[in-house]
């Protein structure tokens, strides 16, 4: 009988979706009252986490798109900043699917870096290559609020959004996923519309990620896929990350009322429905995450646990935890080698 602590103990576990304070923060290398710092992080077990340069959808005039670029690049040069030693925790900035396990197995945390908001780049794909410079892996295309680059599946009234914009990618956009497979940043469709989604994974050379979604065949929530888009991750060879955001897993669900067997159900359905090669695991901690038995990163090990009493196996779990990110990330580097 395997006992889900120690399975819990052994298995590299990755959290694809972090939010950063930002303007101003705790050091997270101490206490927080955050859901996320690194002792929390080693109590719970959790060995790596995507940390994510979070850029609201704001105007898309010049000094809307210069303040959005400017505030990427502080935001991924105060995540950088996290790769250092202190108060005995070790914690290293990881830009490779290598880099990530060599770190697991010395026993340092991991910080990959990310970028929430296609809005980020100013309008300029050129953007990316400093993003990618400063060890970004993948960007949303979008958050809530049509940008340059994409429709998102929620619309921004109050910034004078119409349903729909493009028609799901602009040309801009087609032209930023190309320079992300270039440069090896994934391209996450977390938070867009349908037919953005579906145009991703039919021009991009590298398989997409949703990097912090639901199924929408167990909570019709305009953030979630429904199965069509499953189907089409499933035959691209991209990757859904189910999330803990209460609303995404149940219908007016809070922390309160949500709970890691909840969160479980999705991940049952979804592998199901795709196979466990293209599911994973994320939390969307200090951006709205947070379920009953999983309220921090302290908590980790309740995932495993529900995986484990659920009848999936030690490699299912190591595949959920982090394996199948880990592919995505070498498909991306393998292609702009």
């Amino acid at each position: 009988m395997i006992d889900p602590a120690a399975l819990h103990r052994d298995t590299l576990t990755l959290d694809s979706h972090i939010d950063i304070p930002w303007p101003e923060g705790a050091d997270p290398f101490g206490e927080t009252t955050r859901c996320v710092d690194f002792p929390k992080m080693r109590q719970g077990g959790l060995a790596a986490g995507c940390f994510a340069a979070y850029v609201p959808q704001g105007p898309r005039t010049d000094e809307g798109h210069q303040a959005a670029f400017t505030r990427a690049l502080q935001m991924l040069q105060t995540i950088r900043a996290m790769g250092r030693t202190e108060h005995g925790l070790s914690v290293r900035v990881t830009e490779t699917a290598d880099e990530v396990e060599a770190a697991w197995r010395e026993g340092v945390i991991s910080v990959i870096p990310v970028v929430e908001n296609g809005h980020a780049i100013g309008g300029d794909p050129a953007h990316l290559a400093e993003f990618r410079g400063l060890g970004a892996r993948y960007m949303t295309l979008t958050h809530n609020g049509h940008n340059a680059l994409a429709d998102a599946a929620i619309a921004r009234r109050d910034l004078g959004d119409a349903e729909t914009e493009h028609g799901g990618l602009s040309p801009l956009g087609r032209a930023a996923v190309a320079e992300m497979n270039r440069l090896g940043i994934l391209v996450d469709v977390s938070h867009t519309a349908k037919s953005t989604m579906l145009q991703a994974v039919e021009i991009s050379r590298v398989p997409v990620l949703a990097s912090h979604s639901c199924a929408r065949a167990r909570c019709d929530h305009p953030r979630n896929l429904d199965d069509e888009q499953l189907d089409a991750l499933r035959d691209s060879g991209g990757l859904i990350q189910i999330t803990a955001m209460p609303a995404f897993l149940r219908a007016k669900g809070t922390s309160e009322t949500v709970s890691v067997a909840d969160f479980a159900d999705h991940i049952d359905y979804v592998t199901r429905r795709i196979g466990v090669a293209h599911v994973g695991i994320s939390s969307d901690f200090d951006g709205g995450g947070g379920i009953k038995g999983w309220m921090s990163a302290a908590d980790s090990a309740a995932i495993t646990a529900e995986l484990l009493a659920r009848g999936y196996g030690r490699g299912e779990i190591a595949a959920l935890w982090g394996g199948n990110f880990l592919r995505l990330l070498r498909r991306a580097e393998e292609f702009c080698a």
